[in-house]
């Protein structure tokens, strides 16, 4: 991977591509410490310290922390992230993004469209309810500095906060496709790859500070060991596939003979990607966000608070890697159709061997991609709990970076980037069969 860098460097237009990249990346975490008209910085600050940021962990996780900042970047890459996927299941629903889905490049340059308008409809709504929140003190619940976030709670203020936090949301858009256009490629990835590799050096250092062995020391490096063994084993299973064998039979059109070639269908391990994690987070994040805005006293509220706030309780563990597995079936499911992929390959005269076409395929194919989601959906709720057991073992208070939904993000963009890297050196530096 060490020298596809480098033979990129010395390659001149990949040379600008990446440093066009890096400058948009270093201008993306410049905006994410600009706070946002109306906030008081200090108040901000102290409170970031006091706060364990448990029940905002996900959002504040996607935008680099500039969440609990109240930066121009508050919201980071979450709206796009939600939109993108609202779209996605929309596709299998409404037919006519369906069929816009089936036309091609030009269909997709349509539902690309419909994601930046959704995504400022719920950068819109989440910035209010993140502002809302503030103001009334409820984003920093445990800190005595609260209330003191918003001091103008004004109308025409809060609206300058909304406006402020739309507009920066929208300014990631852009950012993430001029990396996909003039850079490497990949923008949103990147974007998001950006956000949560930031907060690894200052969450080990809190280990670090925190640990009791060694003064910190051997708990520095035992997780740093612990994260090296899990990106190890995040990068076998990502690479895992299954490969279904297809067998492509001869066509003669006129003179000519078509087909007759071998391929196959590659199922990956982890067919899902990170989408489970989101979700089920995204869902246990519901009720204990209703309790606190309502700031109800009653007893499911009190229990939703007591098991539902803090990662490292039982319950909240138990229902979480429950969430994970059923949402890794159900985006499977939705998001790979056996019947079409049987139709399309009976459509072009493919079969599996020892398998009829039609049908038969689309029943094999279901029945190997349910197998093998099993173990693939196991691993990723394992995957998202390791930073929960840690917390758990080690009694601290901050997020254990290696570990969960950030690993998972992390492994998958770096892989993709330098497969991208590298296919784009084959393409510039093809030796030839005379040397």
């Amino acid at each position: 991977m060490l020298s596809a860098f480098a033979r990129a460097f010395k390659t001149p237009d990949l040379r600008k591509k990446l440093l066009f990249t890096l400058g948009i990346m270093v201008l993306f975490r410049m905006g994410a410490h600009v706070p946002v008209p109306g906030v008081n910085f200090k108040a901000v600050n102290e409170c970031v310290k006091q706060s364990n940021n448990g029940l905002f962990g996900l959002v504040n996780l996607f935008s680099g922390g500039a969440l609990l900042q109240l930066t121009i970047f508050a919201l980071g890459i979450m709206p796009y992230i939600t939109a993108s996927i609202i779209l996605q299941l929309l596709t299998v629903v409404i037919p006519r993004l369906e069929a816009l889905k089936k036309e091609g490049q030009a269909g997709q340059t349509k539902i690309t469209q419909y994601t930046r308008y959704l995504t400022i409809a719920l950068a819109i709504l989440q910035g209010t309810g993140i502002v809302a929140t503030a103001s009334n003190g409820a984003l920093f619940s445990t800190c005595t500095f609260g209330n003191q976030v918003v001091p103008d709670t004004s109308v025409f203020r809060i609206a300058t906060m909304v406006i402020t936090m739309t507009a920066g949301t929208t300014m990631i858009m852009w950012l993430g496709e001029l990396i996909t256009d003039r850079g490497i490629g990949n923008g949103m990835s990147i974007l998001i790859f950006t956000s949560i590799a930031s907060g690894f050096p200052g969450n080990l250092w809190t280990i670090k500070k925190l640990g009791k062995l060694g003064g910190g020391w051997v708990d520095f490096f035992a997780v740093i060991a612990v994260g090296v063994v899990v990106v190890v084993l995040v990068i076998f299973v990502e690479q895992a596939q299954r490969r279904i064998p297809v067998q492509y039979a001869k066509r003669m059109i006129g003179r000519r003979a078509f087909g007759g070639t071998s391929t196959y269908i590659p199922l990956k391990v982890n067919q899902a990607g990170v989408i489970p994690v989101i979700f089920a987070s995204s869902l246990l994040y519901i009720p204990a966000l209703v309790a606190q805005l309502t700031n109800s006293k009653s007893g499911w509220a009190v229990w939703i608070q007591n098991n539902f706030t803090k990662g490292d309780h039982p319950i909240y563990m138990v229902s979480y890697f429950v969430l994970i597995v059923f949402f890794a079936f159900f985006y499977v499911a939705i998001s790979f159709n056996p019947e079409e992929v049987a139709d399309n390959m009976k459509k072009y005269g493919g079969f599996i061997p020892g398998i009829r076409a039609g049908r038969p395929t689309a029943e094999y194919l279901n029945y190997v991609l349910t197998r093998i989601t099993w173990p693939g959906s196991l691993y990723l709720g394992l995957i998202a709990l390791i930073p929960m057991i840690g917390l758990v073992a080690l009694n601290a208070s901050t997020t254990i970076p290696f570990g969960g939904t950030s690993i998972l993000i992390i492994v998958g963009v770096g892989l993709e980037t330098v497969k991208q890297i590298e296919s784009q050196l084959q393409q510039r530096n093809y030796e030839g069969f005379l040397r």
